[in-house]
């Protein structure tokens, strides 16, 4: 869409959700002018307007943790954006991952979940190690152990798609990925590492495809 149907408020600005590509969290919230805007869309890169200081500034430039622009996406009144962003590094000035850190209040009976959360509780259990968790005990057991389970796992899963039986088949690949995820961490393998290269093989594919659509 053509930004000048976007409405910018009294001060000329518009208020710029920033999202993590690959875990979804909220890096921050941001404000941009139409000029910061245009600029962010040139370069690929975030560029906001602050308001304390006056002035356009293109987050990373001084700390180096640029964020590079996947989408912008207007939301049904265009007067707020959702840029969604691979990052360099942290998204806060503080040095945290995002700016929203400060629990306000949490329900006892629902929970968040995200892939990132339990890598991060995955990544806990061997760096503080907790006596009795099974997680531990793989990491304390190394490579080889680790190695041993997700060959297993693979296996229960062939059995369980081969059976035809859906539910076990759900249940098995969850072990799966866990084991996985283990593994990734012991070898130091990040999901933004797995995104990167899911992301590369898309390109490729889609390439592929018009080239078959071209021949």
């Amino acid at each position: 869409m053509d930004i000048n149907n976007l409405k910018f408020d009294q001060n000329g600005l518009i208020p710029a959700i920033v999202v993590d590509s690959v875990s979804k969290k909220v890096l921050t919230l941001a404000y941009m002018s139409k000029e910061s805007l245009q600029i962010s869309i040139e370069k690929g890169l975030t560029c906001f307007y602050s308001r304390s200081r006056q002035e356009l500034w293109l987050k990373g430039e001084t700390s180096g943790n640029y964020q590079h622009i996947v989408s912008i996406t207007a939301d049904c009144d265009n007067d707020a954006l959702i840029v969604v962003v691979e990052k360099d590094g942290p998204a806060c000035h503080t040095g945290s991952d995002s700016c929203f850190t400060n629990h306000v209040w949490q329900s006892d009976e629902l929970s968040e979940f995200s892939l990132q959360q339990l890598m991060d509780m995955l990544v806990g259990r061997k760096t503080e190690k907790k006596e009795g968790s099974y997680t531990t005990y793989l990491f304390e057991k190394g490579i080889d152990k680790i190695l041993k389970k997700v060959g297993e796992e693979s296996t229960e899963v062939i059995i369980a798609a081969k059976a035809d039986d859906k539910k076990e088949t759900v249940y098995e690949i969850a072990d799966l990925a866990y084991h996985v995820m283990v593994l990734m961490i012991e070898m130091g393998i990040s999901l933004e590492d797995i995104h990167r290269e899911l992301a590369s093989r898309h390109v490729i594919d889609h390439k592929i495809k018009q080239e078959k659509m071209t021949n």
